[in-house]
């Protein structure tokens, strides 16, 4: 008597399962745990995992996917990393540089006006002397 329950009842699935995966009957029965986050939630101060496993949440995500339909379940992604990979030191050198080259392209209008200012330096400590 169980044989024959357990054989109809497998060819209650095989039939459900002849056009594919029953995604639309998984996603009503587990849309209240779904809705509840991804791995798990807290409840009353006791973490409590989902009752789907992490496999056929995904499994159901894929077929819901490849539907064509949306999935809302997921958490929203944050923002992309900005900071750069590297060591510091190569980049600091880097600019270092740019810098060496900028102010070499100033270098001449810099040596005149320091030899200008040591000029005046020289005039003036010349004028307070003869006083």
């Amino acid at each position: 008597m169980a044989g024959k329950a357990a054989a109809a009842s497998a060819a209650a699935t095989a039939a459900r399962w002849a056009e594919g995966y029953p995604w639309r009957e998984k996603l009503a029965k587990y849309k209240g745990e779904l809705g509840k986050g991804v791995w798990g939630y807290w409840e009353l101060g006791a973490w409590k995992p989902l009752g789907i496993s992490a496999r056929k949440r995904a499994r159901l995500r894929k077929e819901v996917l490849l539907a064509g339909e949306d999935w809302t379940y997921d958490p929203p992604r944050g923002e992309m990393r900005t900071k750069r990979k590297g060591h510091k030191c190569d980049r600091i050198s880097a600019e270092k540089r740019a810098n060496t080259v900028e102010l070499m392209k100033k270098m001449p209008q810099m040596l005149l006006d320091y030899k200008k200012r040591r000029w005046e330096k020289k005039m003036k400590e010349e004028d307070s002397g003869k006083s």
